[in-house]
């Protein structure tokens, strides 16, 4: 069992950074890939980024691809999503997530673990 907290969110001005992070128990972490979703009020989940479990591959939705990134410390068990350029629409509750067999897929179905969230909201 992998147990996921999130932290770093809160309420910033566009234009402003943010970085979250999310520490996860156990002692397989740098097997698993992690992912990044969000989901605002009265939408679906979408995904954001994921990251391999050595950390060397990244991959990006579109809207925030070139302002956000993906990284991980397997040494303390954390993976960070650094946000720049901030946008109203970035607005939501963000999430973390795992896949056990370390696949970095988008699909939020497919990630067995799941944080709590943290809200971001940005103002414009």
């Amino acid at each position: 069992q992998v147990q996921l907290v999130e932290s770093g969110g809160g309420l910033v001005q566009a234009g402003a950074t943010l970085r979250l992070s999310c520490a996860a128990s156990g002692r397989t972490f740098s097997t698993y890939a992690m992912g990044w979703f969000r989901q605002a009020p009265g939408k679906e989940r979408e995904f954001v980024a994921t990251i391999s479990g050595s950390g060397r591959r990244t991959r990006y939705a579109d809207s925030v691809k070139g302002r956000f990134t993906i990284s991980r410390d397997n040494a303390k068990n954390t993976v960070y999503l650094q946000m720049n350029s901030l946008k109203p629409e970035d607005t939501a509750v963000y999430y973390c997530a795992a896949n056990r067999a370390g696949f970095m897929t988008t699909r939020p179905r497919e990630y067995e673990y799941w944080g709590q969230g943290t809200q971001v909201t940005v103002s414009s």
